[in-house]
């Protein structure tokens, strides 16, 4: 009966010690998990060659938190992801970059697309990871063909980002340096379907590339002529008046033929088009919102 009685108070101390240890001043228990959730709207589809994911900065190191995808109709496949909750806590910044799907690396690619400090348990994202700032951004372009053979059926068949309202020109577009991991893309929307005039780091030097003009030499600035290799369902020359031109902010690399969702410049080109037209500020209709909470 003695070594009865022994064994249960041995046994009643050490469950007083294993609860004393997981209860917090209060006598309540402390969670070792808790959940971070994303509030995020207006990200793209990546296709299956990509994912986003997302990290927590504790003391200055980075922490994935995660990967997912988005549709068509920009769901998330997952909002909320669960994490150590003192790992959680101590995190002073959260950070949404694109990674390679599947991704050889542990680190945070280049392309980072939100950003935002914690204030408490929460932080208000930004896309400060892309540029430094959009508050003072400009498109102006020309509607001409120089790179065709100079026809009446070609002259209105080219866009190029460039100002020549002076008599020589100059660059059109008042954009801010990019951050490593993105790429301007310039682009005409003929009869719904995204034309690429190329991408591009610098407005006043030529883009990376010239698919549908013509031979000769064009202007040193981003733009395109539509002379050539028409894609299936158009036809060339084709004049661009009545489209649409967008200037876009690209994820590099990039495994899409589409605009991505970032268009900080976007307008109609007139049906009468002549000499110098403008591509307004698009910022607040096309760039993603978010917050992130713990």
């Amino acid at each position: 009966m003695k070594k009865f009685k022994l064994t249960n108070l041995l046994l009643i101390a050490l469950l007083a010690i294993v609860s004393s240890c997981s209860n917090d001043d209060d006598g309540e228990q402390t969670p070792t998990t808790k959940a971070l959730t994303l509030n995020i709207s207006g990200l793209d589809n990546l296709g299956s060659d990509y994912l986003y994911e997302g990290w927590i900065i504790v003391d200055g190191a980075p922490v994935s938190t995660g990967t997912f995808s988005v549709n068509d109709n920009q769901e998330l496949s997952q909002s909320s992801f669960t994490l150590d909750a003192e790992v959680l806590a101590s995190a002073t910044k959260f950070v949404l970059s694109i990674e390679p799907n599947p991704d050889p690396s542990p680190a945070p690619a280049d392309t980072k697309i939100f950003v935002g400090d914690f204030n408490g348990n929460s932080a208000s994202l930004t896309t400060g990871t892309v540029a430094s700032s959009f508050d003072a951004i400009s498109g102006k372009f020309i509607i001409a063909a120089p790179t065709g053979t100079g026809v009446e059926e070609e002259k209105n068949s080219g866009v190029w980002f460039l100002d020549n309202s002076s008599g020589s020109p100059v660059a059109g577009l008042e954009l801010p340096a990019l951050e490593a991991g993105w790429k301007y893309e310039g682009w005409v929307v003929i009869d719904g379907v995204p034309l690429s005039t190329g991408t591009f780091t610098s407005v006043d030097a030529a883009d990376d590339a010239s698919p549908f003009s013509g031979s000769n030499p064009g202007p040193n600035y981003p733009g395109e002529d539509f002379l050539v290799n028409a894609p299936d369902g158009l036809t060339f020359p084709t004049d661009v008046r009545g489209k649409v031109a967008v200037i876009s902010i690209e994820p590099y690399p990039d495994n899409s033929a589409a605009p991505f969702t970032l268009k900080p410049l976007f307008g109609m080109i007139p049906a009468d088009a002549m000499g110098v037209q403008e591509v307004t500020d698009y910022v607040t209709e096309s760039f993603p919102t978010g917050s992130v909470s713990r």
